[in-house]
């Protein structure tokens, strides 16, 4: 007996893609950015080639706002807001701003780092396990060692064989083997930020401090790489701190888009400007900032 034949699988709906908001935020970002004065809906929505209505839908499920408030958390002068209104100073960050989803970290995320004698040896020993996946901002990279995510690399900007010579660079003595099922449950609980999403934190101890400072920083907040540099005991390191926060292997989870400079600035972004700023803009409309 012949089994009867499946119909066909159809294929999701692009606008149900993993990624594909973030897609939308990103071309609008561009708009955004070369217009001289802040877009009305009907301009915006025309230039990505959707109507009002709908393209107000998408923005507001995926960011949480309308378009007119989310082009106000683009805008190069929030940041300098967010200093001025939500500004952490990290030895009491602990205490202001953590309820709801500034306890994110607290919730799903444990950490573990690796020791200085066994970050010595460029990853000799370790296997790691990579995947990748659609995310909230794009193509995303996943790595992960047995102990947990090690590398969580954002590629719209750079391109995928960058972002995977990037981390690989990172251990030059580490196996590296794919092995995407066994990592999407932890990327799932990054993405939604619930479940468990374990952390293994490898780099050299100054980094590896940098780095624990940065996940005290609550969303919706930010810090400044001063702040960071005092609150490790370091205070006149700030460009070493500058590098540190640079060379963070796990984006999104160990916040260094949350880092800024004094000024303001949002200095430099190693997986691209246009995205910290659609991270810190997507961050300040969930908490309300």
């Amino acid at each position: 007996m012949q089994d009867t034949p499946r119909p066909p699988q159809q294929p999701m709906p692009p606008e149900q893609a993993p990624g594909y908001h973030y897609h939308v935020i990103r071309r609008a970002i561009a708009l955004i950015d070369a217009a001289p004065a802040p877009l009305p809906l009907p301009d915006l929505a025309a230039q990505m080639g959707m109507s009002a209505a709908h393209f107000q839908r998408l923005f507001s499920q995926w960011v949480g706002v309308s378009p007119k408030r989310y082009q106000q958390y683009l805008a190069m002068s929030h940041a300098r807001n967010l200093l001025t209104q939500r500004h952490s100073v990290l030895d009491v960050a602990s205490d202001i701003g953590l309820s709801g989803s500034g306890r994110l970290h607290d919730l799903f995320l444990t950490w573990e780092a690796m020791t200085p004698g066994e970050y010595a040896q460029g990853g000799a020993g370790l296997d790691i396990a990579y995947g990748w996946f659609s995310g909230p901002f794009g193509d995303t990279l996943a790595m992960a060692t047995a102990r947990g995510l090690c590398g969580l690399a954002l590629a719209d900007e750079m391109g995928r064989e960058v972002a995977f010579a990037d981390l690989c660079h990172r251990w030059p003595k580490a196996r590296f083997h794919e092995d995407s099922g066994a990592l999407a449950p932890w990327v799932q609980a990054a993405f939604a930020a619930k479940g468990q999403a374990p952390l293994h934190l490898i780099g050299a101890p100054f980094q590896i401090k940098v780095w624990e400072a940065l996940l005290r920083v609550p969303t919706g907040h930010v810090t400044t790489y001063g702040d960071i540099a005092q609150a490790i005991g370091s205070p006149r390191a700030v460009r070493a701190v500058g590098t540190a926060v640079g060379r963070n292997p796990i984006s999104l989870l160990i916040p260094c888009h949350r880092a800024l400079r004094k000024s303001g600035a949002l200095g430099g972004y190693h997986w691209g400007l246009p995205v910290k700023r659609a991270i810190l803009a997507w961050e300040s409309a969930l908490t309300g900032a």
